[in-house]
């Protein structure tokens, strides 16, 4: 990312605000005018005074002078407090609008893309969310700057620097000379610094991930007793950004020794200068001064170049990782245009091979049919692939190779949007959005009334217990169990009513009643769709009329319950265990007897 190119990107998110910059500017100029106002009105003063002396005028002589001194200083206060206040006010009023429209604009666009952007290791939630918040301040910080400091540093530096050529060229061209050479020692100041940003970039994001993770895994370090261990670690990381940040601080104050020293240099030059030019009589007492504090409005911003790199090496190394997610465009989510009428569910595999973007791979030479208004299940071991053929069937993901048709027409025609309107999903363990129940609920379907959702809900077995609540539908979603939390993400499915639907272990979760309750809704709900179940439940598997046993992401077996188990094959043992980990023989015994 250089200069030219971070401007360029932002350019398009401050052109709607055309009227602001426009503003700013014109307080820019008006301010950078009343900026030399004191050095004129101080060469004025020394100037008339000594003449008043050098004649002998007593006290009474100078009150014109005093009179035209206190006016025009006055008056210029009154002005540049005005414009100040513009200024300021103007540009952090576009550095508010423009970060509203960084945030808003990195959020729609992280909404379109694919799941293989968010499964990468250098897109964990935690390092995305400091990329985008940094991103953000930094871009907004520099937009501000460069308004309400930048512009006017520079402006006031070019306006007093063209008023000493004017004054004398000589004096004019040594402040000239010293704005170069600053420039380049800040420019590698700059350079040097680079390396050290970018180091503690990836500290920052490593922190604030290991964090996020710490927290997310609290009761397993808690059961492990590893707290020791895990502070440890991020004490590692604290140690790692402590030497980074010294290193830093010890090569910025090193270089701004430099850029003083050079500094006072200039200004003793131009002590020099004016001094043989008054002894000449080429040059009035008074110019002293003039000169001298024209040159501090010239080195004003070289003064201020070490913070103007800072903020724009923050933004260029920070908004490089903003740009790098707004720019993804190899990620986007594809969406072709072809939306029928009546969607049956027949699916089908044709050789297909997955890998994920980590370059493991789940799926070889996959090849099986799912017959339309049935339910199929996908049976197989950890691993075996399951999981990532409802991906691909829903299209988070695209085959590596080989297709995937429904109803005869290649997935990838469908519109993405359309097609997962009309799936259903329901995963082990669903999120639950901060908000009320029935929000939650309503996810399903953003135009469900009251009415819809308690139905819903209903058919998933929780509206008894959501009544039991003392804010009912009204109560916060997260506060709820962990079943219960699964039971809303169902209702959910009830509310959405399509006709394709993939159960990932749905009842996982749930106690027994509740997994038979559940059971008998999934039962109701399956009639006349499309339904792929992924289960550790015998009765599910059972039921399902299709069934397709995964193996290292191969497909070993395909048929129904009877012919499968005949063959006793990978299905036959797969079955086996299941039933012997539920001690059936027991449990048989125990009705048995019972009855």
């Amino acid at each position: 990312m250089t200069i030219y190119s971070l401007f360029r990107k932002i350019i398009p998110f401050v052109k709607p605000y055309k009227s602001l910059v426009a503003a700013t500017l014109v307080f820019t100029f008006i301010g950078s005018l009343t900026a030399q106002v004191n050095a004129i009105i101080l060469k004025y003063t020394v100037d008339s005074i000594n003449d008043l002396m050098v004649q002998h005028k007593q006290l009474k002589d100078g009150f014109t002078i005093l009179s035209v001194i206190t006016f025009v200083l006055l008056a210029k206060e009154i002005i540049s407090a005005s414009v100040q206040f513009g200024q300021k006010y103007y540009g952090e009023k576009l550095r508010i609008y423009i970060s509203r429209d960084l945030s808003q604009k990195v959020v729609e666009k992280i909404l379109t893309y694919k799941m293989a952007f968010y499964t990468s290791a250098e897109n964990e939630s935690g390092k995305l969310q400091t990329r985008i918040d940094s991103g953000i301040s930094s871009l907004t910080r520099l937009v501000q700057n460069f308004f309400i400091d930048i512009l006017p540093l520079f402006a006031n530096a070019l306006i007093a620097l063209g008023i000493m050529f004017y004054a004398n060229f000589y004096i004019g061209l040594v402040s000239l000379c010293i704005v170069p050479i600053y420039f380049f020692i800040s420019q590698k100041q700059a350079q040097k610094l680079g390396g050290f940003r970018r180091k503690m970039r990836g500290y920052r994001e490593t922190k604030n991930n290991s964090i996020i993770s710490l927290i997310e895994s609290i009761t397993v370090i808690k059961s492990f007793i590893r707290e020791d261990f895990e502070s440890k670690k991020h004490a590692d990381i604290q140690l790692a950004m402590t030497d980074n940040q010294m290193q830093t601080r010890k090569t910025s104050f090193a270089f701004d020794s430099v850029k003083g020293f050079i500094e006072q240099f200039g200004v003793a030059i131009i002590i020099i200068l004016t001094a043989y030019f008054v002894l000449k009589g080429q040059m009035t007492i008074g110019a002293i001064m003039f000169h001298i504090m024209l040159f501090n409005n010239v080195s004003g911003p070289i003064r201020q170049l070490h913070r103007i790199y800072d903020e724009i090496n923050d933004a260029l190394i920070y908004s490089e990782s903003y740009f790098d997610i707004l720019d993804a465009q190899h990620q986007v989510e594809e969406s072709g245009n072809y939306q029928p009428k009546t969607i049956n569910g027949y699916f089908e595999l044709r050789n297909v091979d997955f890998r994920y973007p980590n370059g493991t791979l789940a799926l070889s030479n996959v090849s099986f049919q799912i017959p339309a208004g049935e339910t199929s299940a996908l049976v197989g071991l950890s691993g075996a692939g399951k999981s990532t053929t409802i991906n691909l069937l829903d299209k988070f993901y695209e085959p590596t190779s080989g297709k995937i048709l429904l109803d005869g027409v290649d997935i990838k025609e469908y519109n993405t949007q359309f097609l997962r309107k009309n799936i259903g999903l329901v995963l082990q363990k669903n999120h639950i959005f901060q908000g009320t129940i029935a929000d939650n609920i309503r996810y399903g379907d953003m135009d469900a009334d009251m009415h819809a959702i308690i139905s819903a809900a209903k058919q998933a077995f929780i509206h008894d217990q959501i009544m039991e609540l003392p804010k009912q539908y009204l109560a916060d979603a997260r506060l709820l169990s962990g079943g219960q939390q699964q039971r809303i993400a169902i209702a959910r499915l009830f509310l959405k009513n399509p006709p394709i639907i993939f159960l990932d272990e749905p009842t996982a979760s749930l106690d027994a009643i509740a997994t038979e309750q559940i059971k008998n809704s999934l039962d109701a709900i399956k009639k006349n769709r499309t339904v792929i179940i992924i289960t550790h439940s015998i009765s599910q598997i059972i039921d399902a009329s299709n069934i397709v046993v995964l193996e290292k992401g191969m497909v070993k077996e395909e048929g129904d319950h009877e012919s499968l188990y005949k063959m006793e094959g990978a299905y036959y043992k797969i079955f086996n265990a299941m039933a012997h980990s539920l001690n059936i023989d027991k449990i048989i015994t125990t009705i048995s007897e019972a009855g």
